[in-house]
């Protein structure tokens, strides 16, 4: 049984309409809210340790600002994203139910597939080209441990050599068999992933130490850059995190909904965000400011460094912590997502397991390979469908909180006919569409248009933003029907 709010005890609760309701959407059970502490400090750490956030790290650090700068800069997106998520971590807790039926909330039983659809398609995408990623760097590891792999990369196949399907389809493989055993695997999966990277970073970061003799300064940049560089750096820095973060921030109530308690959501948020994720971040410039002293050049690639160990036991290591750090990364931003997106699109025939596996198909069928190599798809599509999240967020957060007041009827969620609050005109709120429509543009514009080029990193921010206030202000505050009572069981576990 379910903890609900919104529902008025003694009164008829009304059958969820099948096109509307499957198991997977309904409500968490308290059986199901098995996610403690640990779990989502887990969560974020399979989400940041990966070759991207990495790269982004040491990257700021190539492009001029020191270590202490960029800790700083991320340490404050960080806090930024962890009041972010605990606001839609609390919506998800406190209703039990995934991102597709909180968006019911505010745009409708029926319009709540725009913003699952948009956040599905961004997420098969990416999950496709992540996969590949994490297929890169297991071949250059592979190929270094045993270097007559070579033979492998002379003939390909729809624009990857065998090798290169060999290491994708084993990736792809295994977070197929992770994923088809539902969200209880997935938080198995997650509590050991997160660590393990951060064991090998450790490893790694003590090892280009010693070679750099105990001695690197967090305070020099590689290249001279003016004041007012540093702090237009800084700044864009901060936005990036909010643009990167923004996909799961989005759709967090996902896993919120598991938690028994929100302080159990806030306290694994305080240790995986502001915490880990500024540490991980200080740890991979501190490996890149160290790889300039030992090798004389910035290496932002941890697999290329790790291919420098030269030791064939750390290689496989390597290869194996950097398959597994991506696997769980894929599978917290880019497979919950869409599995219970694509459920909400036909509940009848599509459950979070049959959703994850189309997605999963897709990501295949998509070719990420060629997707990635194609800057039109990356910059124009992906991310022009990615500026599209902030306003998504800033509409919703504004009907949860300011409109609806916290107050919303979980069981009505699932019903598709007008006694529904949520049903609006026709399944659609307008007024949701007319603030989310316009912004959605301005955000797609500032982070496309190179006219528009230093704000683009604050391209989220701003569509969520303004979003927010054009919402509040065509938006009418809804009268307190809805009463706000103690949890009590629902009729639909």
């Amino acid at each position: 049984m379910n903890p609900i709010e919104g529902a008025v005890p003694g009164t008829a609760t009304p059958p969820p309409d099948p096109r509307l309701h499957n198991a997977d959407l309904a409500p968490a059970t308290t059986g199901q809210r098995k996610w403690k502490v640990f779990d989502l400090f887990a969560m974020w750490m399979s989400d940041v340790h990966n070759l991207g956030n990495y790269t982004f790290a040491a990257g700021l650090l190539v492009l001029g600002m020191s270590a202490w700068q960029i800790f700083s800069s991320l340490l404050v997106g960080f806090v930024i994203i962890y009041i972010g998520m605990n606001l839609m971590g609390r919506v998800g807790q406190r209703t039990g139910v995934p991102f597709p039926v909180v968006a019911r909330i505010g745009f409708g039983v029926w319009g709540a597939n725009i913003p699952a659809l948009i956040r599905a398609v961004i997420a098969i995408m990416w999950y496709g080209i992540q996969t590949y990623l994490a297929s890169v760097a297991v071949n250059v590891l592979l190929l270094t441990a045993d270097p007559s792999l070579k033979s492998l990369t002379t003939r390909s196949f729809l624009g990857l050599n065998e090798l290169g399907w060999i290491s994708f389809l084993a990736l792809w493989v295994l977070q197929a068999l992770i994923i088809s055993r539902g969200m209880e695997a997935v938080r198995k999966f997650q509590d050991f992933c997160g660590p393990a990277i951060w064991l090998v970073m450790i490893v790694l970061a003590v090892w280009i130490m010693m070679k750099a003799h105990w001695h690197i300064s967090l305070t020099s940049s590689l290249k001279h850059i003016s004041t007012g560089e540093q702090v237009r750096m800084w700044f864009g820095g901060v936005g990036l995190i909010l643009s990167t973060y923004g996909t799961l921030m989005l759709n967090f109530c996902d896993f919120a909904r598991f938690a028994p308690d929100e302080r159990t959501v806030r306290r694994g948020n305080f240790w995986g965000l502001p915490i880990n994720s500024s540490a991980f971040a200080l740890v991979s410039v501190i490996v890149t400011a160290g790889s300039v002293q030992v090798f004389g050049t910035a290496i932002t690639d941890p697999a290329e460094l790790i291919a420098k160990v030269g030791n064939p036991v750390i290689l496989i290591i390597g290869a194996v912590t950097f398959a597994i750090a991506t696997m769980g990364v894929n599978i917290v931003a880019n497979f919950v997502s869409p599995a219970y997106d694509l459920a909400n699109v036909y509940p009848k025939r599509i459950s979070f397991k049959v959703g994850g596996m189309i997605s999963t198909v897709a990501a295949l069928l998509v070719l990420p390979w060629n997707l990635f190599s194609n800057p039109v798809v990356i910059n124009y599509f992906l991310g022009g469908l990615g500026a599209f999240l902030g306003p998504l967020y800033g509409v919703m957060m504004v009907d949860y909180y300011l409109i609806k007041r916290g107050r919303v009827d979980v069981d009505r969620l699932f019903a598709a006919d007008a006694s529904s609050p949520y049903f609006y005109r026709k399944g659609f709120n307008p007024k949701a569409l007319i603030a989310f429509i316009p912004t959605a543009v301005l955000s797609a514009v500032i982070a496309l248009v190179p006219v528009f080029s230093p704000i683009a990193a604050y391209s989220w921010f701003i569509g969520a933003a303004s979003a927010a206030l054009l919402y509040r202000l065509v938006a009418d505050r809804q009268p307190a029907t809805v009463p706000l009572v103690p949890a009590v069981e629902s009729e639909h576990a």
